[in-house]
C-alpha cells in the first residue's frame, strides 16, 4: 500500500485558510469567523509528525500560547494535524482524550475545544450527508476557543442557536457538487 507523501506546513496553511475564507466565512457557517480572520486574530498551527503521539503536548503548548496572550492579539488558534488521525473515529476518541487533557490542566471554563475533520460525520447520518460538511476540513483540525469570546459572540448574536439550523440549510440548498465547487479539499489551490 502506498501511502500518500507528507503534506508540507505550507500546504496545510494554504489549504485552511481556503476553506476558512471560501467555507466557513464565504458560507457564513459561522458569524463569529469574519471578525477575527479580518482582525488577523487566528493563530494557525500545525502539527506535522504521522503520528499523534506528541499532538497533546502541541495542544497543551498553544492553548498556554493562547492564553498568555490577550484575546485582542490572539483571539482563538487552529492546530491543523495533515498527516495523522486520517480516520475519523481515532479523531474523535483522540478529542474525547484531548478535552481531558486541557481540563486537567486547568483550561476548564477558559478554553473549549471545537474540532473539524475531512471525513466528520453526525451520529445518524450517512457519510455522504452534506450537512456533514458543517465540521469537514481539509486536514484534522483541533480548534481552541476563548470560553469569553464565546460568550460576547453568541450574546451579540440574535439566535445564536439557530446557526446549527441554518448551516444544514445552507448546505442542503448548496449540494455536493456545489461544496465540491468551493474547492476546499487538501491541494485544491495547486491542482
Amino acid at each position: 500500500m502506498n501511502r500518500a507523501a507528507p503534506v508540507s506546513a505550507e500546504q496545510a496553511l494554504a489549504d485552511t485558510r481556503r476553506w476558512l475564507e471560501r467555507a466557513v466565512i464565504g458560507l457564513n457557517l459561522c458569524p463569529f469567523a469574519k471578525a477575527v480572520h479580518v482582525r488577523g486574530q487566528i493563530h494557525h498551527a500545525v502539527y506535522l509528525p504521522a503520528d499523534e503521539g506528541g499532538l497533546l503536548d502541541a495542544l497543551l503548548d498553544e492553548a498556554h500560547a493562547l492564553a498568555a496572550c490577550s484575546a485582542a492579539e490572539r483571539d482563538t488558534t487552529l492546530l491543523i494535524v495533515p498527516n495523522s488521525l486520517a480516520d475519523f473515529l481515532d479523531f474523535n476518541a483522540f478529542t474525547g482524550r484531548a478535552e481531558r487533557r486541557l481540563e486537567r490542566a486547568g483550561f476548564e471554563g477558559d478554553l473549549q475545544l471545537a474540532s473539524f475533520h475531512p471525513r466528520f460525520q453526525f451520529a445518524g447520518t450517512d457519510s455522504d450527508d452534506i450537512t456533514n460538511a458543517t465540521n469537514r476540513a481539509p486536514y484534522p483540525m483541533l480548534h481552541l476557543l476563548r470560553e469569553d469570546s464565546v460568550s460576547r459572540a453568541v450574546d451579540a448574536f440574535p439566535d445564536a442557536e439557530a446557526i446549527f439550523e441554518r448551516n444544514m440549510q445552507t448546505l442542503e440548498q448548496l449540494g455536493a457538487d456545489g461544496w465540491a465547487a468551493l474547492d476546499v479539499g487538501p491541494g485544491g489551490a495547486t491542482r
